[in-house]
């Protein structure tokens, strides 16, 4: 048995029009899942399905919607059930940070937004998807957290605390979820080549000051990220739940002197 083969799999990933999403719908599709490709804009999701499909015929469809929207994300859920009769994987991508500066610069309605967007959506996301994973006693649930989760900041406190929400969210839910073997996990990735990371890599003293303590001297780039995904969502990791993949090049082990 190949571990990593998804062949017959299908996958939902949000956020997958750019960055880590899109490099994760690739790389499932690669591996021979079926894959949904799913933003809040239908012109960037249909631009990376086509590339997809040109590499895998019929392997990837779009589903816009916006994370922020309960009723957008049933049907996102609906639709593909309606197209591929199943889901088997979801990997919960998407997420917000409007606000960079110190917490007590931050406006009431910028808080619940990133903690609306990066925890309560991927709540109600899972709860769509559950169910059917729990009656077949199969699937897997890959959130996309970050290290930020497990690190203090004085510029992105709001986003990290969503982050660390995500951990405990996919420990929870591995609790919940185990005895019938339904698998929730965390990546959490570094700094990373990402639009979304812009703000933090195009600063040179930013950038610096990363790269500075981390062993591997350099920031990471969305497919270095995607293999994490493919290894939760495959059987190679049947028997790993509630657990969370660092993928930051050692910014967390850190380089002192």
């Amino acid at each position: 048995m190949n571990l990593f083969d998804l062949t017959g799999k299908v996958a939902i990933v949000t956020g997958s029009s750019r960055g880590i999403g899109r490099a994760i719908a690739q790389a499932l599709a690669d591996h021979g899942a079926k894959v949904v490709i799913s933003s809040r804009k239908a012109e960037a999701c249909q631009e990376v399905a086509d590339a997809i499909n040109a590499r895998h015929p019929d392997a990837a469809i779009v589903v816009p919607a916006s994370i922020s929207s309960k009723q957008a994300l049933q049907e996102l859920v609906d639709e593909t059930r309606a197209r591929w009769g199943r889901i088997d994987i979801l990997v919960c991508n998407a997420a917000s940070n409007p606000y960079y500066g110190p917490m007590a610069g931050i406006s009431d309605e910028q808080f619940r937004k990133i903690l609306d967007n990066n925890v309560i959506a991927n709540h109600w996301l899972i709860q769509m998807v559950a169910p059917e994973m729990l009656e077949r006693r199969e699937g897997s649930i890959i959130i996309v957290s970050s290290i930020g989760g497990l690190k203090a900041s004085g510029v992105l406190g709001a986003y990290n605390i969503s982050k660390a929400a995500d951990f405990q969210l996919a420990r929870n839910l591995a609790a919940e979820f185990g005895p019938r073997q339904v698998r929730v996990n965390c990546i959490a990735p570094g700094l990373i080549k990402t639009d979304f990371a812009k703000a933090l890599w195009e600063n040179p003293q930013t950038l610096a000051a990363v790269t500075m303590h981390t062993p591997m001297q350099r920031i990471g780039e969305p497919d270095e990220i995607a293999g994490a995904a493919v290894f939760l969502a495959s059987p190679a990791s049947t028997f790993m739940t509630g657990q969370a993949i660092v993928v930051d090049g050692g910014a967390t082990v850190g380089v002192g002197l």
